[in-house]
């Protein structure tokens, strides 16, 4: 519920600075809705660290998420604004490729062998 609220009230205030011609244009308020809700997931990551769920997801897939969508959204963004083509698609392989190998390092470290069996007397 909590995320539903954060993503309406996203959503209410950029369709406001929409109307008030303030700060977006029509083409880009969805663009920012989708980075904006993924910048909310991030945060929930954070909340999820301190109070996790039993059989809910975790943190991490949680984070990895919210940066997915906020790199998507801001590549729409750029897109809209008049960036090339492959200028968003670079960007969006860049982040794909962070959170491989940012998932990747944990399994590379090593791990302590275990102590021989010492035989007894």
């Amino acid at each position: 519920m909590l995320s539903f609220g954060a993503f309406l009230i996203i959503a209410a205030v950029l369709l406001v600075a929409y109307a008030a011609k303030a700060l977006v244009r029509f083409d880009e308020v969805i663009a920012l809705i989708i980075a904006l809700y993924g910048v909310w997931t991030m945060i929930l990551a954070g909340i999820r660290v301190k109070n996790p769920e039993k059989y809910g997801r975790g943190a991490y897939s949680t984070l990895v998420m919210g940066v997915l969508l906020t790199a998507f959204g801001g590549a729409w963004t750029l897109s809209i604004e008049g960036a090339s083509i492959f200028i968003t698609v670079a960007l969006i392989l860049v982040v794909i490729g962070i959170l491989a190998v940012a998932t990747a390092l944990p399994s590379f470290r090593q791990k302590p062998e275990p102590e021989p069996l010492q035989e007894q007397q």
